[in-house]
This record gives C-alpha cells, structure tokens and sequence, in this order.
C-alpha cells in the first residue's frame, strides 16, 4: 500500500467518524430530556423542549375523551397548589389513578400542558393481612345487611378485569374457592405488582348497586 492510497483511507476514515459523530449528536440531541421539578415546569420556562416531570396525581383531576388522558400533578413533598397539567395520548397503566406517581415525558407547551409522549406510573408496594377479612362469597351472602358499613374483603383479581382508574369497574374480585366475583370501584393508586390472580385484601363498603367500594387496596401478606 502506497503513502497516496493510505492518505486517502486515512481522510475517508476520519470522514466517516465525523458523520457518525453528527449522527449520535441528532439522535442524542433528540431524545434525551431534561428531569425537572414541579415547580420549575410550573415557571414556564421550558417551553418547546423537552423535559421529564414526576409528580402524584392530583386527586379526580383526570379525564379521557377521545383516547386523550389529561390530568394535573403535584409534588408531594413541595407546595402542592403548584401543579402541573399532562395530555397523554397512549395506553394508560392499570395502576393509574389518585396520588399515583406518574413520571411524564414530554414537551411544554405555550399553554403550559406538558404534552407527554411517555408516562410510566407507580406505587410502592402495600400489604395487608387477611385475618378477619370476608371472603366474597360471605359478602355477598351478607347482601343488605353489610351495605354501607365499612369491611374487609380478600380474594383474586379476575383475569383481564384490571383497567386504569377512571373506566369503570377497577377489577373484578373472586372468590378463589366459590367462583362467586364481585366488581371492586376503586379510584386511587395501585401497586405495580398487582395483576391477574394476584391475593388482595380490600378495605371499604358495599353500596346499594352490590358493588364493592375500596379504600384501600393491598396485596395479601
């Protein structure tokens, strides 16, 4: 190999590294964002870029129409009259709902809504032992006699009930020994461990409809 034919593999090298380069900063560039409070979202100052907020939801400040999920967060260890509003467009996860912690990415808009184009939720886990809790079928044997007064309850979560917050029935509760169910409302956070066939115990009441209105939801344990 001549000195001219190693110059030229030489510069065509360079070359190649300097698109690869521009490359990695674009797509860097594009897809990193910037994690932010509340408060500094709340400011208005990051408009148009791209940043990542966590905060809880603010309690029944959620709404989906048209497949459009928005709702407000806060920051729960700072001022919580500052809020920030979300648009989401997207699956929403079953553990959606009241003071859940929602991790938002996106962009601000002139508006001041973060239009996210991510959003992952949690919830630290929650456990409660079933000593003195009804089993389903013992609730609903109870029928009216129970209605309204507040009692615990365990049993599974039916396959493919578990839905986000805000859609209705949250999951069906079922009696693993019976197969008797019971449709549980449940506006709050849930623990991302629970899924099909998860053990829980349910604290809350029965209303009128034969529904099964938690207050609180956790894994048996």
């Amino acid at each position: 190999m001549n000195a001219k034919t190693k110059r030229r593999m030489v510069v065509a090298t360079g070359v190649i590294v300097m698109v690869l380069i521009v490359i990695l900063a674009v797509v860097g560039g594009s897809s990193s964002a910037k994690s932010i409070s509340i408060a500094e979202a709340a400011a208005g100052n990051y408009v148009d870029q791209k940043i990542q907020v966590s905060g809880n939801v603010v309690e029944n400040s959620y709404e989906t129409k048209d497949n459009v999920l928005t709702f407000s967060i806060y920051d729960p260890e700072g001022d919580a009259s500052q809020q920030v509003k979300v648009r989401y467009e997207g699956g929403v996860s079953a553990t959606f709902g009241n003071d859940v912690t929602a991790i938002c990415t996106g962009k601000m808009g002139q508006d001041g809504v973060l239009n996210a184009s991510e959003l992952v939720t949690k919830c630290p886990s929650k456990y409660e032992n079933a000593t003195d809790a009804l089993s389903v079928s013992q609730l609903i044997g109870y029928g009216t006699g129970v209605e309204g007064k507040p009692v615990k309850v365990s049993g599974t979560v039916k396959d493919g009930t578990l839905v986000a917050a805000g859609a209705g029935d949250r999951f069906a509760l079922v009696d693993p020994e019976t197969g008797d169910e019971l449709g549980v409302l449940f506006d709050g956070a849930i623990s991302e461990e629970v899924g099909d066939g998860s053990s829980l115990v349910l604290t809350g009441s029965l209303d009128k409809d034969g529904k099964f209105s938690a207050t609180e939801v956790a894994l048996e344990g």
